[in-house]
């Protein structure tokens, strides 16, 4: 099969199904037969862009940074969140050559069906939904408490059932609207936490507040635990960087992914740089590990390290400004979960591996039986409200950095075998509208790296005391995960695709084929245009 047989063309930027019969399956298919209505593609290069700076700040990195600091110090968390941030970029490299040429609602679920085992897209997908279900239920529970330090004449559970309805709604107005939605929230994140950055240099150089405080923090504390403190935080970086392959996702309703999908992979590096690794660094320079205030679970925006550093600096309105930072984030941070969420059980449930009914979508493109199915599974954000059913809530959300760890891996994986099915079918690499910078090597190394990652963030539960519990929860995601695969291969009776049989043409848009000028070819080949590419998009 070439490019000439199959193809998805666009039409006023929804994608038109071809009637033959389609080599993906199930879902194609399914369009053509009038099942399911087609996700249309209207996301615009503004919206992915903004998407992929701003659309993961979410109260994670505002509140349970500070979490990050307690357990690993200052230097600790500088390790930790920037080996984290380095896999992070390898593999939305590799995510961003495949999302670019085949950009497709599923991502790599689809990916992982067609160049591997339908088996292992199933574990994934069901993998993946978990993790974006487990962070937007403790969005709920954090939305909840943040604006509860306004007043607590509402009681917890109902505010959690206000932003229910609110995240719901947002989510039924459509793709367009999502993007609009998100573009502005992820602005003023991006904004505000820009201010706090030069608050903070002038915080620290004795500018603003009542000392100088430079980095004294560093002499005594900064290590906490050693070793096994970086290790604990591992797994909250891994579920701090959840999202960052959201663009996978969003690129099968982009309007142009040629052009948009590379611009938003390459602020991966800026976005990495100055929003995680610059963050670790100035909460660890303002902020002791040891502050009490850390610790408190139930203290509402005093866990948050903006407000600790900025109240200490004796700036009044801080908390106020602070918490409304972290409600505006938390609105953007579910908004994209349920997103995710959705449209990643909608594609399981058009390809057989989930019930039927939520691959529905109304004439605007909207899965809203997978919107309703995922917001409802959500609701085990009340767990938190009571204190016996807390640990397992907290278990639950623990879970999500492992899953994290999981998702990457595969992403790595099927990317290699993308690259094996096309030297096996004799394709040209130099094709492709995006190329992986440094593979094969950075993409090998980044799955030994999150393969590596699955099994050492839990070592610490080995130390003495033994620790039974925390061994579950590290590790529990593993033999669910391979049980998945297995389950689904054994009672299907899937195989693993022959790398010359793997279908790279499925779902390619006829605008990514589009004859390049020789000026275009000409910068292309520079050396200086592939690493302004890289660094700045």
């Amino acid at each position: 099969m070439s490019m000439a047989d199959y193809r998805a063309p666009v039409k006023d930027g929804a994608e038109v199904y071809d009637e033959r019969e389609s080599p993906r399956g199930a879902e194609y298919e399914g369009v053509v037969r009038g099942e399911f209505a087609p996700l249309h593609r209207k996301l615009k290069s503004r919206h992915l862009q903004m998407i992929a700076i701003g659309g993961i700040i979410g109260p994670g990195l505002l509140v349970g940074s500070g979490n990050a600091l307690r357990l690993a110090g200052p230097g600790g968390i500088l390790i930790s969140f920037s080996l984290v941030g380095i896999i992070v970029f390898f593999v939305m490299q590799s995510l961003g050559e495949l999302a670019t040429i085949i950009p497709v609602s599923g991502s790599f679920v689809d990916y992982a069906s067609r160049f591997y085992d339908p088996a292992l897209a199933f574990a994934l997908g069901w993998a993946y939904w978990y993790l974006w279900l487990t962070v937007l239920t403790n969005e709920y529970n954090a939305i909840s408490i943040v604006v509860m330090y306004w007043t607590d004449t509402v009681p917890q559970w109902a505010w959690i059932i206000i932003f229910w309805t609110i995240f719901l709604s947002l989510s039924m107005l459509g793709v367009l609207a999502y993007g609009e939605v998100e573009f502005w929230l992820s602005l003023i994140k991006v904004i505000s936490i820009s201010i706090f950055f030069i608050l903070a240099i002038a915080i620290s150089s004795g500018g603003i507040g009542p000392q100088k405080i430079g980095f004294k923090y560093w002499h005594d504390l900064a290590f906490v635990d050693s070793i096994n403190g970086v290790a604990r935080t591992f797994v909250i970086a891994g579920t701090l960087y959840a999202g960052t392959e959201m663009v996978g996702i969003t690129a099968g309703e982009s309007a142009n992914p040629k052009r948009a999908v590379p611009r938003a992979i390459n602020q991966v590096f800026w976005r990495i740089l100055i929003f995680y690794v610059g963050m670790m660094f100035f909460i660890g320079i303002l902020i002791p590990a040891n502050d009490p205030r850390l610790l408190g679970k139930g203290s509402k925006t005093a866990a948050s390290p903006f407000t600790i550093a900025l109240s200490d600096a004796n700036i009044a309105p801080a908390a106020h400004l602070i918490n409304a930072l972290i409600v505006i984030s938390v609105l953007s941070a579910g908004n994209s979960s349920l997103y995710v969420a959705s449209r990643t059980i909608t594609h399981m449930a058009r390809n057989g591996m989930a019930p039927k009914i939520l691959g529905k979508t109304d004439k605007r493109g909207v899965p809203w039986a997978a919107l309703l199915f995922t917001n409802v599974f959500a609701c085990i954000a009340f767990l938190s409200q009571s204190s016996s059913a807390g640990t397992l809530y907290n278990a639950l959300i623990t879970l999500s950095g492992v899953a994290t760890f999981i998702v990457w891996g595969v992403i790595e994986f099927v990317h290699i075998r993308f690259r094996k099915a096309l030297r096996a079918q004799g394709q040209s690499i130099a094709d492709l509208p995006f190329k992986a910078l440094w593979h094969p090597y950075g993409t090998y190394a980044c799955l030994a790296a999150n393969m590596f990652l699955i099994f050492f963030q839990g070592y610490t539960c080995f130390l003495n005391p033994f620790s039974a519990q925390d061994f579950v929860i590290n590790y529990i995601l593993l033999p669910v995960f391979v049980l998945f695969y297995l389950g689904w291969k054994f009672w299907h009776k899937t195989r693993i695709v022959r790398v010359h049989e793997i279908d790279i043409w499925t779902g390619r848009r006829e605008d990514l084929d589009a004859p390049k000028s020789e000026e275009e070819v000409r910068k292309k080949k520079s050396v200086w245009h592939r690493v302004r590419n890289v660094v700045v998009g």
